[in-house]
């Protein structure tokens, strides 16, 4: 039966609200959600967002209320079952917990990235690797040079990483003055960024190791792998084994977040169905619906082509983009910002510039980001560019360099973590947070000034026609 004949068994079509509901409330609720739909969709307005939930932390924990502020972070919650108890307070479950989401998707950002993007070939992924490092081991002696010697010595790897939310919205701000190829280099670079971030985590930031923990992890991981040949396809099935993984991550000494990047980057790269398959197992789903409807069969009777469909339209597309698609939202939106507004206030009036090593430590970070970023990206591609070894993108120019550099040097979210991880005095805690707000603060309009004078608007006619060729040749 062709699909076309289901349309004569229901030719009024669906009620345009779900049963009992409020149509005039339904209807105001959808002309809210299309522009925030919208809204949720631009580039920039993750960055945004974080933004906002790091000035609500500073002026909640300058305010009359800092007291608060402080105690809802430290508001103890846990789990009991019968003699079982696991406690710990809120800003662990936000830091410890709740970002090994925000780990996980990275894991499968870079899982992408191997597989079929910017890292997949070495041509590919040489000047992006080759900037990454440059940006990372700068920051990282700018730090070592001021903090040498001092009792704040361990915290160079604060200034490492960059965070993609805030990066990519200043460069959305630029519209289609930025090439694509500059674009792609800021968020491979990222993304190798985020690489060494979470070595730095794993190697310098774990504590009392315990070699049965790994073995808890290996367990986990081991479970994942056989979930995987015996052809587990659903998503959430995974959950009890990441868990595994996390709990062995946890009692080892290793930082737990770790366990989001392992299972991200476990996560299959490869559809089954792929598109012809989706269109294929659906059709005749579909068509196996439109008999049953025909022939007025029970409502429990049309749940398996259904399912069939549910099944295509899951493995229509590899799982990472698929979870990475889904899960973006709630990370950009929800976590993050959670994040920031736990651990980006800063209480101004304990700030304390007399303490020991606090300047050191201050301008160590602070100049690492704002400075030691743009001059180890750009002088690293300088040098691997005059030596032969790489090639800039078309339509790049050191100058687009110079603002990508700045632009990377805005390490909000992964510096204020790592910041968390390396200072467990709170005095120079407060200090660390303070320099990364204003680094990257630094470093933010920097780009923005830079990259207004830098990057011209493409008013060559040729070339845009060139472009939108090339464009409509790939879709």
């Amino acid at each position: 039966m062709a699909i076309g004949n289901l349309v004569s068994f229901r030719p009024s079509g669906p009620p345009s609200v779900p049963p009992e509901t409020w149509a005039p409330a339904h209807r105001a609720a959808r002309r809210w959600a299309r522009p925030l739909s919208h809204y949720l969709h631009v580039e920039a307005t993750s960055g945004v967002v974080l933004l906002l939930a790091a000035a609500v932390a500073l002026i909640w924990a300058n305010s009359p209320w800092r007291a608060s502020y402080e105690h809802l972070w430290h508001t103890p919650i846990g789990l009991t079952l019968g003699s079982f108890t696991f406690s710990h307070p809120l800003h662990f479950w936000i830091n410890d917990v709740l970002m090994v989401l925000f780990f996980f998707v990275a894991g499968m950002e870079i899982r992408r990235e191997i597989h079929e993007g910017e890292l997949s070939e070495i041509q590919r992924a040489a000047l992006p690797a080759v900037a990454a490092i440059g940006g990372m081991l700068a920051p990282a002696a700018i730090y070592i040079a001021f903090a040498s010697g001092t009792t704040v010595s361990g915290g160079g790897g604060t200034p490492l990483a960059t965070d993609i939310a805030f990066a990519v919205g200043i460069f959305a701000l630029f519209g289609k003055r930025v090439p694509a190829g500059l674009r792609v280099l800021l968020l491979a670079l990222a993304i190798i960024d985020d690489i060494g971030a979470i070595i730095v985590i794993a190697v310098f930031f774990s504590t009392d190791f315990a070699a049965s923990g790994l073995l808890v992890a290996a367990a986990g991981i081991a479970t994942i792998f056989a979930m995987q040949r015996l052809g587990v396809r659903r998503a959430l099935a995974y959950f009890p084994a990441g868990l595994i993984v996390w709990a062995g991550m946890y009692k080892s000494g290793v930082h737990p977040t770790i366990a989001g990047v392992i299972v991200g980057m476990l996560t299959p790269a490869r559809s089954w169905y792929g598109e012809r398959g989706f269109a294929s197992v659906a059709r005749k789903a579909i068509d196996d619906f439109a008999t049953k409807v025909h022939d007025h069969a029970a409502a429990h009777d049309l749940v398996a082509p259904l399912s069939r469909i549910e099944a295509a339209q899951r493995e229509a597309l590899p799982p990472i983009v698929r979870l990475t698609a889904n899960l973006h939202p709630w990370v950009a939106f929800g976590i993050m910002p959670i994040f920031a507004l736990a651990n980006a206030g800063v209480d101004l009036s304990q700030v304390n510039f007399s303490y020991p090593s606090a300047n050191v430590l201050a301008l160590g970070i602070a100049l690492g980001l704002f400075l030691g970023k743009p001059l180890g990206i750009v002088g690293a591609c300088w040098i691997s560019v005059k030596a032969g070894l790489c090639s800039l993108p078309r339509g790049v120019d050191f100058k687009g360099i110079a603002v990508v550099g700045l632009a990377a040097g805005i390490g909000f979210t992964m510096a204020i973590f790592i910041a968390g991880l390396a200072f467990p005095d709170p005095g120079h805690l407060s200090m660390a947070k303070l320099a990364v707000l204003l680094g990257s603060g630094a470093a933010g309009v920097g780009a923005l000034l830079v990259g207004r004078f830098a990057l011209k608007p493409n008013t060559d006619v040729a070339e845009i026609c060139v472009d939108q060729a090339e464009q409509s040749t790939e879709y």
